[in-house]
């Protein structure tokens, strides 16, 4: 390593350091959540039937009737969905966050070890033996993800330790090894199941449920606190790993452990949502263009920003071709796709601000 580059990425460690300003924070985090609070009641008011923003008002104070149709569609229907497609979101742009940070890539994204090859592996299976989507087909799919993991990490790691290019090598044949399978029973599937399997296959928010958010929900906040308590860490290794090391920091065991970690998370999300694209690669962007990369602030910002983004692209799901709607992947990759080209065009991913 260069003097030149050591003394950069010395003065990037240090300034990724220095103590957070509570108003900073205190400021991005009311404005995200109100964000947050819009984007999800204007979720539950638009769809198919229409529902007045009085009707959800008086339904939220008091005068709750389960017995009308509307506070069924508004309470049965909308609400858990809203909720699922939250975390799922927050979960997809955390491991974004996350994955680029460990792997000093700013292309890298949840899927880049074949969590979501591995996941739809799984719940591919579990349509074929037609599980339940209420629990089996999601259980399948969190199985299928960790087999992904468990041998990316056993293959990358045996040798090379962390190195992020072993690691990012072994993701890409992996993946491309579960999607040959994937395409096979997609080939051979009869047309009562291609339908239910591409539906999953391109995202599916629809069979969201109360009961999902006892798994989902503990399991993704309480993940999201931990990889919050390595944003110090996440920040010197971004800065530069002989930095890193250098300032005390265990650098391949704190690899590995997001690795791990993050790998989970992602496998619990899209095994209740199934793939959704580009939540996890345009929303981290965004946020370290607009923050800088201080994992401290970039972590709760970009995870609510996730989950913001990928509640208002399921609403346009299910009202852009109404009755009928989109599978919510699709609405990702066109709303992100040209987002993202837009973001390169205007000068990178902010990688390098602290």
């Amino acid at each position: 390593m260069g003097l030149g580059n050591g003394h950069e990425e010395r003065g990037r460690a240090e300034a990724l350091r220095r103590p957070v300003t509570p108003a900073k924070v205190l400021g991005i985090s009311l404005a995200l959540v109100l964000l947050l609070v819009l984007s999800s009641a204007g979720s539950l008011l638009i769809g198919t039937a229409s529902i007045s923003p009085a009707h959800l008002w008086g339904s939220l104070t008091g005068s709750l009737d389960l017995e009308s149709s509307q506070d069924l569609i508004l309470f049965r229907v909308r609400l858990p969905r809203i909720i699922l497609a939250g975390l799922v979101g927050y979960a997809l742009s955390l491991g974004g966050v996350v994955f680029q940070a460990i792997l000093r890539n700013p292309l890298a994204d949840p899927f880049v070890l074949g969590v979501s090859s591995g996941a739809a592996f799984g719940a591919i299976l579990g349509i074929l033996f037609g599980f339940s989507f209420h629990l089996g087909v999601p259980l399948a799919a969190f199985l299928g993800a960790l087999l992904a993991i468990t041998v990316v990490l056993l293959l990358a790691t045996r040798k090379m330790g962390t190195e992020s290019a072993t690691i990012l090598l072994t993701g890409v044949i992996v993946n491309a090894f579960f999607t040959a399978v994937i395409m096979f029973f997609v080939s051979t599937a009869t047309d009562s199941r291609l339908h239910t399997m591409l539906f999953w296959l391109y995202g599916d928010l629809s069979q969201s449920r109360y009961s999902f958010m006892a798994f989902l929900g503990p399991g993704v906040l309480g993940i999201g606190l931990v990889l919050y308590g390595l944003s110090k860490h996440l920040n010197l290794i971004t800065a530069g790993e002989d930095t890193a090391r250098m300032l005390g920091v265990d650098v391949c065991r704190t690899k590995r452990i997001a690795l791990i970690i993050t790998s989970i998370l992602i496998a619990l999300a899209v095994s209740f949502s199934g793939l959704i694209g580009f939540v996890g690669l345009v929303v981290p962007h965004l946020a370290r263009m607009s923050l800088g990369s201080d994992h401290r602030i970039l972590i709760p910002a970009a995870s609510l920003g996730g989950a913001i983004f990928l509640i208002a692209a399921d609403t346009l799901a299910r009202v852009v071709i109404s009755p009928s709607e989109l599978p919510v992947g699709v609405v990702t990759a066109f709303l992100g796709a040209p987002f993202f080209l837009v973001l390169l065009s205007k000068g990178g991913s902010g990688w390098n601000r602290s």
